[in-house]
């Protein structure tokens, strides 16, 4: 029997917020997330019904307003699923952190702990002393200060020595980082003068001794992370500018960037310079960061000659530089990881990564190539294919690292990448030759990924 047409428009068959409210729907949402924010939710679900044209009953608006609740409490700040065969990934984050540094973390968080307070003489103490012992062990530097980043190492370097005098940088190394952020512009605000030196590609040892004048305050290296010139090229060792720099009596800064503590050769990457190595090379400051190569949180160390340190460490901007007692934790333990560089690979997640066997990141690529497809079903060819990883984060630019992946081919690319972004834990791959390529360099638990990706609305 065809139900009885009332006359009433499909706009008009809607319910009252109040008996949405009363819809055993609505009580899960009323108990997350109290009543004043389940009204206002209501109101907007029943006005997009009402736009719509669209009839709903009190289960349906009450359903309408939870999914609108739900999606607004999601954190901005989410786990994502790193499949874009960059390891430290700057826009995901970079650097995971060690279990042992997790911990370090949430215990401080949870309690009072012994930040600048020296336990030994009941007096006050200094937050660096934290890591100031470990950092010095593991670079051979006379001392060391913890500042939020690297940027923020170099800017305080170069405001407590060079602040009115002029800083002797090579033209070639005036690098541009991240976000259109310049060395020239960190060294103006620092209040230093730049002095450039020869030229894009070629600088030689008497271009810094030649500019140097009773206006300068030191020599500095940049170590250029994230590019490199190739070709007809010449650069000063950074122990020849330490050379020059100690013959005129100025101190000497090398800029390492990314940083690492330890040789990168056995982990199948070209060699990049240690900071033990290069302060052996004479540098009397040395700049790199925590949360790239090092593995760490992010954090800015500065090593080096005592009396330097002393200097920086005085200057008032060190103040408003410093980190909080959560990422000195985490610092700790990550630096402790360094004693035992045998285990590094097993308990550092960048080495880990870094380090991780080709065989097992094909068999990774093997295992969820067939589940991925059921689930795009027809219209997407998927494939599991040989790829290329990168370090990232400005770390090693011509390093890459042979990896695996699944290849996705179809239409629209561009949509079905736009739904993986808004899978619970959503997934970023990459782009490439006319496929979207998940990497499976960083998928550590297949299982979680699977399951996610199993609530995937296709486009």
């Amino acid at each position: 029997m065809a139900p009885e047409d009332t006359g009433i428009s499909p706009r008009r068959r809607l319910p009252s917020v109040d008996e949405a409210l009363k819809a055993p729907e609505a009580a899960a949402a009323l108990a997350k997330h109290g009543r004043t924010a389940m009204v206002d939710a209501l109101r907007a679900a029943i006005a997009e019904f009402r736009a719509k044209g669209e009839g709903a009953s009190a289960a349906d608006a009450a359903n309408a307003a939870t999914m609108r609740l739900d999606k607004a409490d999601r954190p901005r700040l989410r786990a994502v699923h790193n499949l874009t065969g960059t390891i430290l990934h700057t826009n995901l984050g970079r650097a995971l952190l060690a279990e042992a540094a997790i911990d370090a973390a949430t215990a401080a968080m949870r309690s009072a702990v012994a930040l600048e307070y020296d336990l030994s003489t009941g007096k006050r103490g200094e937050r660096d002393d934290v890591v100031r012992e470990i950092l010095c062990k593991l670079t051979g530097a006379e001392d060391a200060t913890v500042v939020n980043n690297n940027a923020a190492a170099v800017l305080l370097c170069l405001n407590a020595i060079g602040a009115g005098k002029e800083t002797i940088v090579s033209r070639g190394e005036l690098i541009e980082i991240g976000g259109a952020f310049r060395m020239p512009d960190i060294m103006a605000r620092a209040g230093t003068n730049l002095v450039e030196i020869g030229t894009t590609n070629r600088t030689h040892a008497k271009d810094y001794a030649g500019a140097i004048g009773e206006r300068t305050a030191l020599l500095m290296k940049v170590h250029t992370s994230n590019y490199r010139i190739q070709g007809f090229v010449k650069e000063v060792s950074p122990r020849e500018v330490a050379e020059i720099a100690h013959a005129r009596g100025l101190p000497m800064l090398n800029d390492l960037g990314s940083g690492t503590l330890i040789d990168l050769d056995g982990y199948g990457l070209a060699h990049e310079p240690t900071v033990a190595e290069a302060v052996a090379e004479g540098a009397d400051l040395v700049t790199f960061s925590g949360d790239k190569l090092l593995g760490g949180p992010q954090t800015g160390f500065i090593v080096g000659k005592k009396a330097l340190i002393e200097q920086i460490n005085r200057n008032p901007m060190k103040r408003a530089l410093r980190v909080d007692k959560m990422r000195l934790a985490a610092l700790e333990a990550t630096l402790r990881l360094y004693l035992n560089p045998e285990k590094l690979a097993e308990r550092l997640p960048t080495m880990r990564l870094i380090a991780r066997p080709v065989a097992e990141i094909e068999a990774v690529a093997a295992r969820i190539a067939g589940p991925i497809g059921q689930v795009l079903g027809a219209r997407f060819a998927v494939a599991p294919i040989q790829c290329e990883s990168q370090v990232g984060s400005g770390a090693m630019p011509l390093s890459v690292l042979k990896s695996a992946g699944v290849s996705i081919k179809g239409r629209p690319l561009d949509a079905l990448a736009a739904a993986l972004r808004e899978l619970p834990v959503p997934v970023i791959g990459r782009l490439e030759d006319g496929a979207l390529v998940l990497d499976c360099r960083c998928l550590e638990d297949e299982p979680a990924f699977l399951a996610n990706f199993a609530n995937l609305v296709l486009p």
